[in-house]
Formats: structure tokens, sequence, C-alpha cells
């Protein structure tokens, strides 16, 4: 498995936090070509389809995490076999995920406009990007378990090298069916799919070590039902774990709507610093589900122990060094994301909660990959109830009392209570790794 050293844990994180940086780019390119038509309607259609459709992708988002450490830990216990078998599973997943939601389109784009209305001009114009991007749906969910299977492996120059592809040919489609075709909204979907299934016949190359025997495609095992069972058991812990950590932002927005739009904008400028932290740090959390996972299916607790220090001492780095920029240049960034000055004045006086939110959400960002690793879902699924309760519990006492402020504190909360959880079963899965 190799010596874990600093230079192995920086060599898998440091290139996905370059891929994760090219994101917000595809979005500002997407918004700015559509903008170039000189309508309202357009950006908007763009900006609720892609929402839309993100959300239904997100779902099956716990393909990512549960294929990295099911395959990182067959990988520590040198089964190849099983290794080839893992990214066979999730490509059907993936595949057919994507297949059903195209499959029942008509019903979700009808719930989806139910709960986020819009304007008739918007909404037809959505339905017309929606209606395009939805055939890469096989694509764009498959490539989550793309991206685990090669995080699993420390193969993430990989992963930049497809995240640069995607976007770079996804931007330069986007100016010129846009720009230079004049297809408006529909050149922005088509120029999304292509780059998506494009994204996926570079990712199959890159997993070509995989085909190139046939355990891929030795269906007795592909589809040995015990494995299948627990990759479904940690999926679906995994997801309901996503749930509610999503449910905590999007109660945290639209609480923070009910005390007026200037108070839901200053929330919104400052969500990006938690989301700008949350992508740097992923790359350390990778690096973690990557290293624990191989020790762990070594069976050897000390390597596990040694990779969670590791990558945890340089998530704790990098968490500080943002909560210093923030302290240092956070009233610039938001004069940088917004010119209202009642928003500037507003999130100038919360800015002191993202300052500290690189530091308080660290723990849990670093051991939600560890325990990834460990494919530990049931604890990481149970820790979140946990913090998803306290949160409830801590809106209900701070917000009516204190506002905004509540509701920020209520959030900070429940960060340390998962990590401080998660934390205390930290023992457990060292000794399951015996």
């Amino acid at each position: 498995m190799g010596r874990l050293t600093h230079r192995r844990v920086l060599n898998i994180a440091i290139p996905v936090m370059l891929s994760n940086a090219t994101v917000p780019i595809l979005g500002a390119v997407d918004t700015g070509v559509v903008g170039q038509m000189g309508l309202a309607a357009p950006i908007g259609a763009v900006g609720i389809g892609a929402v839309i459709l993100s959300a239904f992708y997100w779902v099956f988002g716990f393909l990512r995490m549960g294929t990295v450490g099911l395959t990182a830990q067959a990988d520590g216990q040198g089964d190849e076999a099983e290794v080839a078998a893992l990214l066979t599973r999730a490509l059907m997943i993936g595949v057919g995920a994507g297949v059903t939601i195209i499959a029942l389109q008509g019903a979700l784009f009808w719930a989806a406009f139910k709960v986020s209305p819009a304007s008739a001009e918007v909404e037809g114009l959505a339905r017309q990007y929606m209606a395009l991007r939805i055939w890469s749906a096989p694509a764009a969910i498959a490539l989550y378990g793309i991206t685990g299977w090669l995080i699993a492996q420390e193969r993430t120059r990989a992963v930049l090298v497809l995240q640069l592809w995607m976007n770079g040919l996804n931007i330069g489609l986007d100016l010129w069916f846009v720009i230079g075709l004049g297809w408006g909204v529909q050149g922005v979907a088509f120029a999304t799919a292509i780059a998506e299934w494009s994204g996926f016949a570079l990712g199959l190359w890159f997993c070509r070590v995989a085909f190139a025997g046939t355990a891929w495609r030795a269906w007795d095992s592909v589809f040995d039902a015990a494995r299948w069972v627990r990759m479904m058991a940690v999926n679906t812990d995994i997801l309901i774990r996503s749930l509610m950590l999503q449910a905590i932002f999007v109660s945290f927005m639209f609480l923070g709507a009910g005390q007026g739009d200037v108070t839901l904008a200053t929330n919104q400028v400052l969500l990006q610093f938690l989301m700008i932290s949350s992508y740097a740090l992923d790359g350390f959390a990778f690096s973690a589900e990557a290293l624990v996972g191989k020790a762990f299916g070594g069976r050897d607790p000390a390597r596990v122990r040694r990779a969670a220090l590791l990558t945890g001492g340089w998530g704790m780095a990098a968490a500080g060094l943002m909560a210093l920029g923030f302290a240092l240049f956070g009233g610039w960034i938001v004069d940088a994301m917004t010119t209202s000055e009642p928003v500037r004045t507003q999130a100038r006086i919360y800015l002191v909660y993202v300052v500290v939110v690189p530091v308080l959400a660290c723990a849990a960002f670093m051991l939600d990959g560890i325990f990834i690793g460990a494919t530990r879902s049931r604890d990481m699924r149970n820790m979140m109830a946990v913090s998803f309760g306290v949160y409830a519990l801590c809106v209900l006492a701070l917000e009516p009392a204190l506002g905004n402020h509540g509701l920020w504190l209520a959030m900070l909360i429940s960060f340390v209570v998962r990590a401080a959880t998660l934390g205390a079963r930290y023992p457990a899965l060292e000794r399951a790794a015996g």
C-alpha cells in the first residue's frame, strides 16, 4: 500500500482542490453567455433549470462516497476482482438512475415547478433547457461512481483532467452555440449534455485498467447478493445523512427569508464563504476517504490512525488559513459579490460567523471523510440525526430571541455536535479495523 506521507496526502488533495475551483467558473460562463441576449428570462431559465436538474442528480451523490469507501477497502485487501466489480456496479446504478429520471421527467418537472414556481416565460424556457439536458442524466450520475472509483485509487489527477475537459468543452460549446449560432437557452443545454457524455467517455477511458481483465464482467461476482446488499446499505445510510444535512441548509435559507429580503440576500452571500471552505477541505477529506479506506481494508488500525492524523492535520491547517483570509479580506469579498449597500452593511455584522466556520466545520468534514473510507455509514447517519435534532432545538430556542444571529449559531453548533459525536465513535472505528 506504500508509505503514508505528507506528500501522498497532498498528491490526492491538490488536484481535487483545483478541480473544485473550476465549478463556479462554468456557472458564471453559463450565466454570462445567455446574459448577452439582453433579456432577463433566459438567465432565470438557465438558473432555475440547472438548479432543478442538479437537485435530481444530487440525490444520487451517495454513489461517489459509497464507491470510494468500498473500492478503497477492496484495494487495501488486494482484491482486484472486487475493485473491478465495484466499478461495474456503480456504472449500473448510475446509468439506471439516469434512465429512470428520463422516463419520469414529465412528473419530475411538474413537481419541481410546483415547488419552485416561475413566470410563464421563464418556466417555458426552463422546460426547453431541461428537456434537452436531461438526456445526459445517465452520464452525469454515472460520473459520480467513476469519480469515486478513481479517488479510491488516489488517481485525483485523472479527476482534475476529467473536470477540466468537461468544463472547458462546455464553455467552448456555450460560446459557439449561444453567441456564434444564436441557439439561446437550448444552446446552453446542448453544450452541457455533450460535455457530460464526453466526460463519461473520458472517465471510462481513465478506468480502462479495470476493463483490461474479465473481472468487471464476471457476472456471478458482479451480481453477488451479499455485496449488493452491503453496497445498497452503505449508499442508503449516506443518502439519509445527506438529506438531513441538506435540510439544515434549506431550512436555514427559508428561515432567513422570513426575516426579510436583505437578510435572505445577506445569508446567500455569506453562504458562499461556506462553499469555498467546503471546496477547499474536500481535497483533504477525499484524501482521508482513500487512505483510511485502504488501511481499513488492510486491517491495520495503526495505519488507519496515521491516515486520519495526517489528513486531519492538513485539513486543520487549511481551515486556519481560510479563517485568516476571511478575517482579512472578508469585507472585500462581500463587496465583490454585491453592490447592495444594505446587504454589504448587514453582511459585515455577521462576517464573524463565516470567519470561524472553517475552523468549527473542519473536524466534521474530515471525520466524514474518515468514516466514508471505513464505510461506517450507519454511524454517519446516526450522528447526523443527533446533529440535526440539536440544530432544530437551537433554532427553536435561539431564532425567536436573536433573529439571524440565532440561525447562524444553530448552524455552527450543528457542525460542532456532528464533529463531537463522530469523534466519540472514532475509537470503535479503529477497533473495527483490527
